[in-house]
């Protein structure tokens, strides 16, 4: 799970040395926030007031300590340095790229750092591997308990379904319904993973790419799924998509995105709920979702494991239907 570890000057510390953690992207700031959110230094980028609203107090005041990861790099090293993490985490995309990034980091910086794989299919081991390397292995393996549950859902209905028969989906990422994930990208990987079909598999390789109009009436998706609500609102009245299926028969769903995105945004540990919830709209009334709790509740259980938030009955409701808002 561990792609990289540079030891900095002093070599990586033990865990239980490591008390003050720099997230050097999104992805690993959530990671560490379910793990140990007393050892988080701050978030990478800013958090909306709804997001913390929704997170336990000691993630409520954390200020925002910038993105070191990728090309949207906005921490100069010298000030990573002056924060003065133990180790610097990043989490996901794991390639050469990034590992190169990792390196250097340390390098430069004489700090400790670690790039772990970031995979759906492979965040429970991801708990359990860095609750351990933060010390705080006992709850790394209660939340690589619950995440095993979602993957096992997942990969228990998807062995089920020949790719044939998958319900055809396009994953829409932005406000105008024109830009999407394609397939193989980290960003698109809960379709797959949760027995989609996702219409852009045509597309090359990449991660996001932009689309037409005509490219969408082409493909005809049986489902649309959306983290932008006023685009799940706009798209079911709105003439240029009338004639898309999924238009047509009522079937654009929108993921909630608070406290962080449920499918992407950052494609982190936050979507083990997001695998619930897409399972619920692509296979409605499946076998394998009759023996599970309402969703509702599986959503209060995983804010309070997860975020350590006691969201009440109410409020998982209304965060379901897309009404929920701070009080």
């Amino acid at each position: 799970m561990i792609v990289a570890r540079f030891g900095g000057r002093a070599g990586l510390p033990a865990p239980g040395h490591i008390r003050r953690v720099f997230a050097a992207g999104p992805p690993a700031g959530v990671l560490v926030a379910v793990l140990a959110p007393e050892k988080l230094l701050g978030w990478p980028t800013p958090l909306a007031d709804g997001a913390r609203a929704l997170l336990g107090p000691a993630l409520h005041n954390l200020p925002v300590t910038g993105r070191l990861a990728g090309r949207g790099s906005t921490v100069p090293l010298e000030a990573l340095i002056e924060q003065d993490p133990d180790l610097v985490l990043d989490a996901g995309t794991a390639d050469d790229t990034y590992v190169s990034g990792m390196r250097r980091v340390s390098e430069q910086t004489g700090l400790p750092t670690v790039l772990i794989q970031g995979r759906i299919g492979e965040q429970a081991a991801q708990l359990r591997e860095v609750g351990h390397l933060l010390g705080v292995a006992g709850r790394g393996a209660r939340l690589a308990g619950e995440a095993q549950h979602f993957i096992d859902l997942a990969t228990r209905i998807r062995n089920g379904i020949p790719p044939a028969q998958r319900p055809r989906v396009y994953f829409d990422r932005g406000t105008d319904g024109l830009e999407t994930a394609r397939p193989g990208s980290i960003n698109a990987e809960l379709l797959d993973f949760c027995a989609a079909h996702n219409v852009a598999a045509g597309m090359k390789q990449g991660s996001l790419a932009r689309v037409s109009m005509e490219q969408l009436l082409q493909w005809d998706p049986q489902i649309i799924v959306t983290q932008d609500a006023a685009f799940a609102r706009r798209v079911r009245t709105d003439p240029l998509w009338r004639n898309i299926s999924a238009v047509r028969t009522g079937r654009v769903h929108c993921a909630p995105a608070l406290p962080f995105g449920w499918l992407d945004s950052p494609p982190g540990v936050n979507r083990l709920i997001g695998i619930r919830w897409l399972l619920e709209h692509l296979h409605p009334g499946h076998p394998a979702l009759r023996g599970q709790n309402p969703l509702p509740q599986t959503v209060q259980h995983f804010f309070r494991l997860f975020y350590g938030h006691p969201l009440p009955a109410a409020d998982a409701q209304r965060l379901l239907a897309g009404s929920w808002t701070p009080a």
